[in-house]
Parts: C-alpha cells; sequence; structure tokens
C-alpha cells in the first residue's frame, strides 16, 4: 500500500530555445521590478541575455561553494543599491550566490542557467567558510522564476558539459533513495536519468546543437525536483563534504564519485537500482566510457593524505536512511577508490 508525504515547490518554468532575453524581460516586467541585481559569473554572455532590461547593478564577484565572505559583499551591494529583484545568469555558484542573498533579504531571484547544476530548481542553500561547507533548505532561496534556454549552453566546453550533466544525473540517482523520497520523487528521477542518458551522448557529439542540450536540460530539471523533495543522500553529502573542505570543482567530484556510491548501495537496494539501469539504458559505466567522463579525484586536486580526514568528516553526515550501513572504513575505501579511479566496489 502507498503511504507517503510529498512537498511539490511553487516556482514558475520558461523552457523555450533561443529566448531567454525576451522571457527574462518579460519575467521582470511580471514582477514589477524596478531596480534589479544581476549576478553573473562572465559578463559578456549575460550582457545578451539582458538587453531587454536595465539593472541597477552588475555583480561578477562570484566563487564556487559559495565563500560567506562573498556573500556578505553581495549582501552588502543589493542593499545599498535598493535592489528588489535578483536575477542570477550562470551555473550553480553563481545561483549559489543569489540564494545566499535571498536568504537573507528574502528578495526574489529569476534564475537563467547556463549549465546543468540544478540549483535553481531546488531551495537549497550552501556557502563555505573555514574550509567547511554549509548547506541547509529555505524557502526564501527558491528562485521565483527559471529562464530555460538551450542556446546558452552551447558554447560550453565539453568536459564541462559531461561533467555537469554527470552532476544532473547525481541529483536524479541520489534521489531514488535520498531520505525523504518516496513514488513521485522517484518517477521525476527515472524520467530524468532516461532525458540525460540519452540527451548527453547527442550533446558530446554536437555540442553545438540544440536538441540535445534542450532534452538534458529538461533532465536537469527534473533531477533537481526530486532531489529538493526527496532530500540528500550519501552522494550530495560526500560531495558537499569534499567540495567545501578542499575547493575540489563541483561537477567534477559529482561525476567521479557517483559511479563509487552507485554500486556501493546498489545491492541493498535492488529494486531502485534495476529501475536506474532501465533508465539508463545499459549501465553507467557504459555511458561514462562514451562520455570520456571524469575518473579520478587526484586530477582535480584531492590528495590522497586527505582521505582519512574526509572520511571522519562526511561520517557523521551520512543520512541515517542510507539503503546500506555506511563505516569508517567502507568509506574510506570508497574515497580511496574514487580518488585512484579504481573499478567500482560492490
Amino acid at each position: 500500500m502507498l503511504d507517503f508525504t510529498h512537498d511539490t515547490l511553487a516556482q514558475r518554468v520558461v523552457f523555450a530555445s533561443g529566448k531567454a532575453a525576451e522571457n527574462l524581460r518579460s519575467e521582470v516586467d511580471r514582477l514589477g521590478a524596478s531596480a534589479v541585481m544581476v549576478i553573473a559569473g562572465e559578463a559578456d554572455a549575460a550582457e545578451a541575455v539582458c538587453r531587454g532590461i536595465d539593472p541597477a547593478l552588475w555583480h561578477t564577484d562570484v566563487a564556487p561553494h559559495v565563500p560567506v565572505d562573498k556573500a556578505e559583499k553581495a549582501r552588502a551591494a543589493a542593499r545599498d543599491h535598493g535592489v528588489d529583484l535578483l536575477v542570477c545568469i550562470g551555473g550553480g555558484s553563481t545561483t549559489g550566490l543569489a540564494k545566499a542573498v535571498a536568504l537573507t533579504t528574502g528578495l526574489p531571484i529569476v534564475a537563467v542557467p547556463t549549465t546543468y547544476a540544478g540549483s535553481e530548481a531546488t531551495n537549497v542553500w550552501g556557502m563555505t567558510e573555514q574550509a567547511r561547507k554549509t548547506t541547509g533548505v529555505d524557502a526564501r532561496v527558491l528562485p521565483t522564476t527559471v529562464v530555460y534556454d538551450a542556446t546558452l549552453l552551447t558554447s560550453l566546453p565539453v568536459e564541462l558539459t559531461v561533467a555537469s550533466g554527470l552532476n544532473a544525473l547525481a541529483h536524479g540517482i541520489d534521489s531514488m533513495w535520498a531520505p525523504r523520497t518516496d513514488p513521485i520523487n522517484q518517477a521525476l528521477a527515472v524520467e530524468a536519468i532516461r532525458a540525460l542518458a540519452s540527451g548527453l551522448p547527442v550533446v558530446k557529439d554536437d555540442p553545438s546543437g540544440v536538441a540535445g542540450h534542450e532534452r538534458c536540460l529538461y533532465g536537469a530539471y527534473l533531477s533537481a525536483v526530486a532531489f529538493a523533495s526527496a532530500g540528500s543522500g550519501l552522494h550530495h553529502k560526500i560531495c558537499h563534504v569534499l567540495g567545501g573542505a578542499y575547493d575540489l570543482p563541483h561537477a567534477q567530484t559529482h561525476a567521479v564519485v557517483l559511479p563509487h556510491v552507485l554500486a556501493f548501495n546498489a545491492p541493498a537496494a535492488p529494486e531502485a537500482a534495476a529501475r536506474i539501469g532501465s533508465a539508463l539504458g545499459s549501465d553507467l559505466d557504459s555511458l561514462r566510457r562514451t562520455l570520456d567522463a571524469p575518473t579520478a579525484l587526484r586530477d582535480h586536486g584531492f590528495r590522497e593524505s586527505d582521505i582519512d580526514e574526509a572520511a571522519d568528516l562526511i561520517l557523521p553526515v551520512v543520512p541515517p536512511t542510507n539503503p546500506r550501513p555506511v563505516t569508517r572504513e567502507s568509506l574510506v575505501r570508497l574515497l580511496r577508490d574514487a580518488w585512484a579511479g579504481a573499478e567500482e566496489r560492490r
């Protein structure tokens, strides 16, 4: 018998290729904003998207994992300019900074993603201070509107596209056994996995084509919606600690760790694993080989000497609902395999 409670977040999504500027202007008008703060990692790309609006403030001081000092600087800038709407144009770091501002100001956000990060569809925030990343959930950080435009992703380097897409895939896979998972989350996650698994090879073969990016954006959104409701599973707890403590690149870290967590959990969650496999169409390793995905954390700044410390930091935040019990020994083994790029162990 079905017995669950599901929360669906209230958010407007505007999805159309080639219409980011038009749709952003419409959303700014609809919200009645008069003092817009544009947060963008790359001003040149953002200017084209903002050609239909007149921002009161441009803010480009963005960094991965949202350092607290940069969040405070952005909050002060918003306050000093009387901002009444935040527009973030970029990847997860850019969206994360907008969320940090919204967390203390309550300002609405219109997000225009340029990667598959998925942060735009969640009410999860994260900030880093003294090499420790803190995350939380708050309704104020959920963007009011997401403007999706697949043409904004066609200039992404293929390597970043692959890593970002696998990060999106991780949202879906983790949602299959996250602490608050339910049949609705799982249905969204399965469709997301299917879309990403079919779309990413198309994007790799034709990075400038729109069709593959559209499919992947659709999948990334569904994955993020499932993740926002289901919560952070083992995979995300590991990656959040690694990113905050060792300043590892977000997407690449997720891309490397994902197969190891999937291999670890799959034997203890056979039904979820079967649905994941069916949605992938084959297996994750085959997809990763097709995509030339990142394979080792040592290639992205994680040192072998940090493994023991990392395991100690991760163990207290492991979800107690994880399908398989997690010990310090199993964490060390998983991290060592991910560091080395070794074959995943069940």
